[in-house]
């Protein structure tokens, strides 16, 4: 009995020396092994934003650098027509789409033909191909006193050679951008 008697004293002694203490947990340590997560990346601007800064962008080069950036497409044209080819509305709703967009830019569009027929007749051929394309950028919405169209007949040609397919490149109303608006 007295045996028993000492198991509960010292059962009663450890739980009462237990009670005083606090347990300490230990968190597991990362390990040089495991990869620490990136931070999350930034989240890309609103388009809003995107298109302001592209657009007040392109505001400031001059206007030699807007050219070459591309934003208009040529046009072309059959033997001897200034009616626009299905394909080429196209290619001008682009073109108004960019004009739309960066409402600072005023453009040329020029009238070009191949090398057949007389000057005066490629003059006056030239200046119905560039009117087209102008008619049908008003048409889409584009402000009239942003463009500007004038003839070079078959004086300023892309290709020099005597074939179909150099006169068909010829054939075109080219845009090019020729100055800036004030306004904005």
């Amino acid at each position: 009995m007295k045996h028993s008697a000492l198991i509960v004293a010292l059962t009663v002694a450890v739980a009462f020396v237990g009670c005083g203490k606090k347990k300490v947990e230990t968190q597991p340590q990362p390990t040089s092994a495991a990869p620490a997560t990136p931070p999350p990346a930034p989240a890309p601007a609103p388009k809003d934003v995107q298109q302001v800064n592209e657009y007040d962008r392109i505001k400031q080069m001059p206007i030699d650098e807007i050219d070459r950036l591309g934003l208009f497409g040529e046009i072309h044209f059959d033997f001897d027509r200034y009616d626009i080819r299905e394909g080429d509305r196209q290619v001008l709703a682009k073109n108004a789409e960019n004009l739309k967009k960066f409402d600072f830019i005023k453009v040329t569009i020029e009238g070009h033909c191949d090398e057949r027929g007389s000057v005066e007749y490629n003059l006056a051929l030239g200046e119905r191909r560039a009117k087209a394309a102008f008619d049908y950028l008003v048409s889409l919405g584009v402000g009239a006193d942003r463009l500007k169209s004038i003839s070079y007949g078959k004086e300023v040609p892309l290709c020099q050679e005597h074939s179909e397919e150099c006169w068909a490149r010829n054939r075109r109303a080219h845009t090019t951008v020729t100055g800036k608006t004030t306004g904005r």
